[in-house]
């Protein structure tokens, strides 16, 4: 009899029902490949487009890139890693599962002082965090940074390493409930979205921030844009209220010769020596107790849907995971 496992599959685009727990093949490594049994999965905004088909993607369909467990099988060719071995990656596919194939160059080592359900809610998110900081905009000490969706999981993590950074952190949250959590990560201001752009003028003496970190999108962009100092720059990094409509550049040159930038992260692994930085020091300040990644919601593999459905609605505070 062929050995199976739990997976999620969507055979189709649609809404978070399409995501439907089924038994699949159990998953071979290939040359370069590990095979781990998944402790927990990351789930993450870019899995809710590529299920409705707004990012296209083969169907049927397994989500998943985030994820963290221990290696139970090496395929030809690896020499870096062994079974038993504790690794997460942001850069994994078909992840919704209680197996899954990581290639061994994609793959983190996670410390021991580091638990394997925050390993799988840090790769993703800490990186982000941490190329948007020092390579998309290299934040300086005592520079003004404004940071939308304080309270999400980019958002918690990004201000604790910004005030590390001796950044001013001002940041943005719907709830009361989430301005806490934004204050205890770091904030220096927590505002909510409501006229933030005339709010973020006043705190800084009419003069505006250096960047702005942009996770939101539509609904924030023009205030995102009006908060900004001369020669400011706005880091627009996802889109979890829609997609930017096109606007027109000669808006940068009217607010004080402004940038606009829309970076991914995967632009920002392009290599070995990028990977290991970034996760380094991401896994690292986690070990040391630097950096805190909250884990604010766990669901079971077999309620992706639910995940879904909860991080679309953004009523969601840090990581959400899967756990199988």
């Amino acid at each position: 009899m062929t050995e199976t496992c739990n997976a999620i599959v969507a055979a189709a685009p649609g809404g978070p029902e399409v995501l439907k727990l089924v038994q699949i093949p159990m998953p071979s490594p290939g040359a370069g490949e590990l095979l781990i049994k998944v402790a927990a999965i990351g789930v993450n905004f870019i899995e809710s487009y590529q299920r409705e088909g707004i990012y296209p993607v083969p169907f049927p369909f397994t989500p998943g890139a985030e994820a963290a467990g221990k290696v139970v099988e090496v395929g030809p060719g690896v020499v870096d890693f062994a079974v038993g071995d504790r690794v997460a990656t942001a850069e994994g596919i078909n992840c919704y599962a209680e197996y899954a194939l990581v290639s061994a160059d994609k793959a983190l080592r996670v410390p021991s002082a580091v638990p394997l359900d925050v390993a799988a809610a840090l790769p993703l998110q800490g990186m982000t965090a941490h190329y948007l900081m020092n390579s998309t905009y290299r934040v300086e000490p005592g520079q003004t940074v404004l940071l939308h969706a304080g309270a999400g999981g980019v958002g918690l993590l990004l201000t604790q390493m910004l005030k590390e950074r001796e950044a001013r952190v001002i940041t943005t949250v719907s709830t009361d409930e989430k301005e806490e959590l934004s204050r205890v990560a770091g904030a220096d201001s927590v505002l909510r979205y409501a006229d933030f752009a005339a709010q973020v003028r006043e705190l800084t003496d009419g003069v505006g921030v250096d960047v702005v970190y942009d996770g939101v999108g539509k609904d924030t962009f023009d205030g995102s844009l009006a908060s900004l100092r001369t020669r400011g720059t706005l880091v627009l990094f996802g889109g979890a209220s829609g997609q930017v409509p096109p606007f027109d550049l000669q808006r940068l040159n009217s607010g004080g010769s402004l940038t606009v930038t829309r970076p991914k992260l995967g632009d920002y692994l392009l290599n070995a020596q990028e990977r290991i930085w970034r996760s380094t020091e991401v896994f690292n300040a986690a070990a040391t107790g630097h950096l805190s990644a909250r884990i604010g919601t766990r669901f079971p593999l077999a309620d992706a849907g639910a995940a879904h459905t909860a991080l679309q609605g953004r009523k969601t505070t840090g990581k959400v995971i899967l756990e199988p």
